[in-house]
């Protein structure tokens, strides 16, 4: 009897062996991932142009000049003489021009009112651009899955800051007030980078796709992630008390450093009565918890980074030497901002590289999260 080949098909005698199945289609990749992440990124750097120019509105003491919250309407400026002048009929209403502006010509007026509108015409549009990008991806079937939630997060939080700029705006409004409530600035500010925060992490995300992931996860350097994760909490915290310095002009108080009016503690820290007044009211104590504030975040940062740079991971390490620089560049820049009196130029500058702080924070976390490339160090 001959020997059959250990791979001959199987077959009853005299019938004809199935024929092999059809190769199976390769299916596309799921959404538009690249496309999206695009879209984020735009509206990423549309959100960082509004942060500068709110900064400016604010340094420019620009943001009481439109006294009326008019979400569609208010798209229009004022398009003649009349218009013009009932606008600042308005303005003249207010303490702002009372106790601060008093004899301003309408001409000035407008310089202060054309920043307010470029601010708020600003944010109209990034609303829509974020509703037209959304509605396109979701009627072409592109989100992937279980995206959309996510982005509709960014849509809704846009939405809500409106509102609270609304809030911050009325505060200022009230009788005896020449400028918004300094903690409604910094919940209005603090909002701005938590979009931020959204948008790049969700940029982040889809550089990769969701299987690469998975396997980058297990790689994981959950140590380093808790860190990553305290140091933009607390970078977080300092961007909020940065908010309440600019919001009550603190920074131009006191212009000598290390040292606060001469001495260690400025004088009168507690004057103001009731005494928690102080910490958002009082220019030498505001000024005082940011200084220390920095201090504090200047040494758990480099804390974090000297767990960073024992990263496996050679891009990992990289990302937390960019924190430690961009962290280093911003105390000096900060205190050469004190310095100066807080100019207009060195204000923006010092928010701006704020945000680039953030950023760089998230992408360094992001990488603890999910590490990219070999784990053989150079």
């Amino acid at each position: 009897m001959a020997k059959r080949p250990i791979f001959e098909e199987a077959a009853a005698p005299g019938t004809r062996p199935a024929a092999a199945p059809p190769p199976r289609k390769i299916e596309a990749p799921q959404g538009a991932r690249r496309a999206i992440r695009a879209w984020l990124w735009l509206l990423f750097g549309m959100v960082v142009a509004m942060i500068a120019v709110g900064g400016l509105t604010r340094l420019t003491d620009s943001g009481l000049s439109i006294t009326e919250w008019r979400p569609v309407t208010g798209a229009m400026p004022p398009l003649n003489a009349a218009d013009w002048q009932i606008e600042f009929d308005r303005y003249r209403q207010i303490d702002q021009y009372r106790l601060v502006n008093q004899g301003m010509t309408l001409g000035e007026f407008q310089v202060l009112y054309w920043w307010e509108w470029g601010h708020r015409q600003l944010g109209r549009l990034i609303g829509l651009v974020w509703a037209v990008g959304f509605a396109w991806f979701w009627l072409r079937r592109q989100i992937p899955t279980g995206w959309t939630t996510r982005l509709l997060i960014p849509g809704v939080l846009g939405g809500v800051q409106g509102a609270i700029g609304w809030w911050m705006v009325h505060s200022g409004l009230q009788e005896g007030m020449t400028a918004v409530a300094s903690y409604r600035l910094a919940t209005h500010l603090g909002l701005a980078f938590v979009i931020l925060g959204v948008l790049a992490w969700y940029a982040f995300l889809l550089g990769r796709s969701e299987s690469a992931l998975l396997q980058a996860r297990r790689a994981r350097e959950g140590k380093l992630f808790s860190m990553s994760t305290g140091l933009m909490h607390f970078a977080f915290l300092q961007i909020l008390l940065g908010a309440l310095v600019a919001g009550i002009d603190a920074g131009r108080g006191y212009t000598d450093w290390p040292l606060m009016g001469g001495a260690v503690l400025p004088p009168g820290m507690f004057d103001l009565e009731p005494v928690w007044r102080n910490l958002f009211e009082n220019d030498g104590t505001v000024q005082f918890i940011h200084r220390v504030s920095g201090y504090l975040l200047a040494v758990f940062g480099v804390v974090v980074w000297a767990r960073g740079r024992r990263s496996s991971f050679a891009v990992t390490r990289k990302a937390f030497h960019w924190v430690l620089g961009a962290m280093a560049a911003q105390i000096v820049l900060g205190i050469v901002t004190v310095m100066h009196g807080a100019p207009v130029a060195l204000g923006l500058s010092h928010q701006l590289l704020a945000v680039v702080l953030w950023v760089l924070i998230l992408r360094a976390r992001h990488f603890a999260q999910y590490p990219l490339g070999g784990t053989i160090r150079g």
